[in-house]
């Protein structure tokens, strides 16, 4: 502002003088008048220089403000830069995070799940094409078994506890504990729930020990299971 208010008053004092010297010499009569010619080029010439100045500090200013624009304009662009360079990087952390919980929590459940297999099949062998493979009682428990919902690969779980409980000898009984048939309900009546056959009837014990074990175990393997760990299930 001071610049501006200085090159206004340069002009101005120079066309005042240049009015001084037109008065002074319309006063002092025509033998002044080379003297005046004189001063009023001067003045003009001053005028255009003050006005050359003036046009080129009006140029600088010019290319001072669209320097800094410029300036301005990229160190803008370099933040903005930088900024999505590290929102990509953190997008990526936290992709490769989220990749790594998903293999830890695969792995786990895999793990879990070997875990539960191992558990509910405690058995080392074959498994069974069909019931044809049996006989007797325990031709009748697997049909039943199957009968149930199980799946045939549950089958020599619940040979092996029914093997070591009862020889599957439906008249089988333990004195000491009233424990009776095939599955050694405890006491033996309980079987009647199922049919009034329960003493003689292998089909009527199989059925009652089948829904026994899936309320407690869910499965013969995971009856044969708690067999294992416990002495009984």
């Amino acid at each position: 502002m001071s610049r501006l208010w200085s090159r206004f008053g340069a002009r101005t004092a120079a066309v005042a003088l240049l009015s001084v010297g037109v008065a002074g010499g319309f006063y002092l009569g025509e033998d002044r008048q080379t003297q005046q010619q004189g001063l009023t080029a001067q003045v003009g010439l001053e005028v255009d220089r003050a006005e050359y100045t003036y046009q080129r500090e009006l140029q600088t200013e010019h290319r001072l403000r669209s320097s800094h624009q410029r300036a301005a304009e990229y160190q803008a662009k370099l933040r903005a830069a930088a900024a999505a360079k590290e929102a990509a990087e953190r997008a990526k952390a936290a992709e490769r995070a989220a990749a790594n919980r998903k293999k830890e929590r695969e792995k786990a459940e895999a793990e879990a799940k070997a875990e539960a297999e191992a558990k509910i099949k405690p058995y080392a062998g074959k498994i069974p094409a069909s019931c044809a493979e049996y006989s007797g009682n325990r031709k009748v428990g697997c049909a039943v078994m199957l009968d149930q919902g199980f799946g045939i690969d549950q089958f020599p779980c619940l040979d092996k506890l029914w093997t070591k409980e009862s020889g599957w000898n439906p008249k089988a009984a333990n004195s000491s504990s009233g424990a009776y048939g095939i599955p050694q309900a405890v006491p033996g009546n309980k079987m009647s729930s199922v049919a009034d056959d329960w003493r003689t009837n292998p089909a009527t014990q199989i059925k009652w020990g089948l829904g026994y074990i899936k309320g407690r175990y869910d499965t013969p393997c995971g009856a044969w299971q708690q067999s294992q760990n416990e002495g009984w299930y």
